[in-house]
């Protein structure tokens, strides 16, 4: 498995619950999309498999290691195998977005490569590559702070696919995008999966680009886990009971559901 929760659960820190206990595997070259309404827990989920937040009970195991039991050494060289896509990427806002790419490696380049890559790219025809597979390659040495929101959600992803991890976690990776962009974004971290046999992990808002792109979803509500059904399982009334604080519609990229299974587009009552 590349992700193994064991009764796991997490609680910030003024006390809040964002994950009851749950289990969940995600086995390698897996392509899981985690939907669900705002506050269900999937950005909590996703920085938990990422390393980046210590369980509150149970264990996880990501890539065959439970990452709080490594010394920092080890769990750096972990972290260097899980590439991150977060919905606002942490990108300085004067950095060059060839730089911003080229950061993707930088847990697998010694400092003095680095810190040279600062003055002079050390992989500027990598970089242009990765962008050029999201239409941006002559953005290449653009700065960061002349790039719009959409723009820079790609960059972002740039870094991921040039860093070529094991496990892609992917939060809200194409929020800024319009429809077409972003099933065509969407497609392209799916490819990088079937390519490398990367696992990709991402949460979604749009149900009909999770299904369209996915062949398994898992649903969480307030935290708990309320199905883990291959995507031509979801039905419209699973998803009625998911989204059932947003009137048990669920939400889609734009205006378009041609691309959502039969099942999940009949009414509720055909369904059960």
């Amino acid at each position: 498995m590349t992700l193994s929760l064991h009764g796991v659960g997490f609680v910030h820190a003024n006390g809040h619950r964002a994950l009851h206990p749950l289990q969940l595997a995600v086995a390698r070259g897996e392509r899981v999309a985690v939907i669900g309404p705002s506050g269900a827990g999937k950005t909590s989920l996703l920085r938990l498999a990422a390393a980046s937040q210590r369980v509150s009970e149970g264990r996880i195991e990501v890539l065959g290691a439970d990452p709080w039991s490594l010394d920092a050494r080890r769990l750096k060289a972990l972290r260097a195998r899980i590439g991150v896509v977060h919905q606002a990427p942490p990108i300085p806002p004067r950095l060059r977005v060839v730089t911003a790419v080229l950061a993707g490696r930088l847990g697998q380049w010694s400092t003095g490569r680095a810190l040279a890559s600062l003055l002079r790219p050390a992989d500027a025809a990598g970089a242009q590559a990765a962008l050029a597979r999201l239409d941006l390659a002559e953005r290449l040495y653009e700065r960061c702070d002349r790039l719009s929101g959409g723009q820079l959600q790609r960059v972002g992803i740039a870094r991921v696919l040039y860093q070529a991890p094991e496990l892609i976690l992917a939060d809200e990776p194409v929020s800024a995008l319009d429809p077409a962009l972003a099933d065509a974004t969407l497609r392209e971290l799916v490819a990088q999966s079937e390519r490398t046999g990367a696992t990709l992990v991402a949460s979604l808002h749009a149900v009909d680009l999770a299904l369209r792109r996915f062949d398994r979803i898992v649903g969480l509500r307030e935290g708990r886990l309320l199905f883990d059904s291959p995507a031509a399982e979801v039905s419209a009334a699973m998803l009625s009971e998911l989204y059932a604080t947003e009137g048990g519609v669920p939400p889609t990229q734009g205006q378009d559901v041609h691309a959502l299974p039969a099942s999940a587009l009949a009414p509720a009552d055909m369904c059960r």
